[in-house]
């Protein structure tokens, strides 16, 4: 067993003694042992209820014949961070949870590992961190929180974020904006749209690397806790195999998970999260490949933000093995890839298929014939831009209009509330990418603001940085290369026309090449906007949004 490196033999009584001082006994030392990477924290609603899921994951595994050891790691929650410099550390501590994984499961050389998490970068963080270490690994998440409810109408923090828009434009008063605050977020969970901590827990499920029922499970029902007991018994199962991540996640199975991304209609973010955890098996997901499988996946459904569905209507529709039960109706599944489960993706699936086809399409009457993802590419985006197609209205798939240009979001969200941006806009926001940010700052107030002021079937938002998954409109993130490393979005001046062209799965400024290469020559680059700490030494290292934002080799 890896954990005979520091239990087994005379050498190592001194550190036998040290478990002896938490109270193992000679027996569970004796026993595989699995370490619980757990983020449960009291600052993160997806989060607070944490310790209950590693109880029933310990409880699994004492079933099975393992010794659980359990440590943490941070968590941060998007919808708090943002707005604020809270959000530069959000994406940012992706590689610094994945790090913490690495260094605890190296100082002690667990059998196995169960990965305890929720939301936006957590999830991912810990994904990185199981192919990295390559040993037998389960993840299992706290589940998605419950809508909220305001009479019939399903809310979630979405909702209160536009809300806020619509009190700007007058739409709404103080009072009802109390009242949307108080009912959008019911409770524990990661928020409850198809935003980018479900999105990732969806696709952690296409990937293999999570049980059935992982990304759709509500975080309160006692179903979320049988599935993480589950987890317990089922790493124990994966250790005495040998199976490890890398075993699972191999890149037929990640074409698997580029596939569900588009029937679900997920967040932007998982075109950044999927190529980065890619990276650490050494497998290289081009951008190019997300337009190759979107061309043909249909996209089936459409969750909040995209429609007003919920991951617990999603759940009751039979959960991510009936939309790969509906794809595999087309062949765009691969059944035969080995799973965390120690079953087969087909096996996996059985019968499953969608049992409300309001929440989830029939693969043959899809809400579109391509995916709900699409790159762009152009003068103004040579190495690609994300766009969540399935949240842009229809008229608004091809755009063109004057650019309103902004260095911060800071300055572009004072513009929208002021009341300055006009119908055609095109709100160009630069310099918030993963160097210039840095950190890549979301950009869900901007966004929600103009939905709330009844702007985003007329106004687009294009920027370097990114989007919340829970973000709707013509909402272009992840334009690389981003202006601090000298992309042509630097050099856009105020009243250039964009073209925008989503069905040809393009992004255009009307200049010619002669005019931009000039621009450029022209241009200075700016100096970081921060000097010290963690941000700093971030920017220094992180690559393009187009590679996953992972650091240089």
């Amino acid at each position: 067993m890896r954990s005979d490196l520091m239990k087994k033999g005379v050498e190592r009584a001194p550190h036998r003694s040290l478990c002896k001082a938490m109270g193992y006994t000679d027996e569970e030392i004796q026993r595989p042992i699995i370490g619980i990477a757990n983020s449960a924290n009291e600052v993160v609603p997806g989060h607070l209820h944490l310790n209950e899921i590693a109880q029933a994951v310990k409880k699994g595994i004492l079933t099975a014949g393992g010794t659980p050891m359990e440590f943490s790691t941070i968590g941060l929650c998007d919808g708090i961070a943002m707005g604020h410099a809270g959000m530069k550390y959000s994406l940012i501590s992706r590689e610094l949870i994945a790090d913490s994984v690495e260094i605890m499961a190296m100082a002690f050389p667990f059998d196995g590992l169960v990965l305890i998490c929720n939301c936006d970068k957590i999830v991912p963080g810990m994904l990185m961190a199981m192919l990295r270490l390559n040993i037998p690994a389960v993840m299992v998440s706290g589940g998605p929180m419950l809508a909220g409810r305001l009479g019939d109408r399903a809310l979630d923090v979405i909702s209160v974020f536009e809300a806020v828009g619509a009190r700007a434009s007058g739409k709404i008063t103080d009072e009802e904006l109390a009242v949307i605050e108080e009912n959008a977020c019911p409770g524990s969970g990661s928020c409850s749209g198809m935003f980018t901590a479900n999105s990732m827990n969806c696709l952690s499920e296409a990937l293999g690397l999570a049980l059935p029922g992982n990304g759709t499970i509500p975080a309160v029902t006692a179903g979320r806790i049988r599935l993480a007991r589950e987890a317990g018994k089922k790493v124990m199962y994966l250790v005495e195999k040998d199976i490890k991540p890398r075993d699972i996640a191999t890149r037929k199975a990640f074409e698997n998970a580029i596939h569900m991304e588009m029937a679900l209609g997920s967040s932007t973010n998982t075109v950044l999260h999927l190529p980065a955890i890619a990276h650490e098996a050494g497998i290289r997901l081009d951008l190019d490949l997300f337009n190759q499988i979107s061309s043909k996946t249909p996209n089936l459904c459409k969750i909040s933000p995209a429609g007003p569905a919920h991951m617990e209507d999603l759940d009751r529709a039979g959960g991510i093995s009936a939309v790969m039960g509906e794809l595999k109706k087309k062949g765009l599944i691969d059944l035969d890839l080995i799973t965390a489960t120690g079953r087969s993706i087909g096996e996996n699936i059985g019968s499953a298929a969608s049992l409300d086809h309001k929440i989830i399409r029939a693969v043959d009457s899809p809400y579109s014939e391509d995916g709900g993802l699409a790159i762009l590419f152009g003068n103004l985006a040579p190495d690609g831009a994300v766009v969540k197609k399935s949240a842009v209205d229809p008229s608004m798939l091809k755009h063109n209009g004057p650019a309103r240009v902004f260095e911060t979001e800071e300055s572009a969200m004072e513009a929208i509330m002021a009341g300055k941006i006009r119908k055609g806009d095109v709100v160009v926001i630069r310099y918030e990418g993963p160097k210039g940010g840095p950190g890549m700052r979301e950009m869900l107030s901007p966004t929600s603001a103009l939905a709330g002021a009844g702007l985003d079937k007329d106004v687009a938002l294009i920027t370097d940085g990114r989007f919340s998954g829970g973000t709707r409109g013509a909402a272009i993130g992840h334009v690389s290369p981003e202006a601090q490393e000298g992309g042509p979005i630097a050099v856009v001046r105020e009243g250039d026309m964009i073209e925008i062209n989503i069905p040809e799965r393009s992004l255009n400024v009307k200049l010619d090449q002669g005019e931009i290469d000039n621009r450029l020559k022209n241009w200075i680059r700016p100096d970081y906007k921060v000097k010290k700490g963690y941000l700093y030494r971030y920017a220094k290292q992180v690559t393009s949004a187009s590679t996953g934002a992972v650091f240089k080799e």
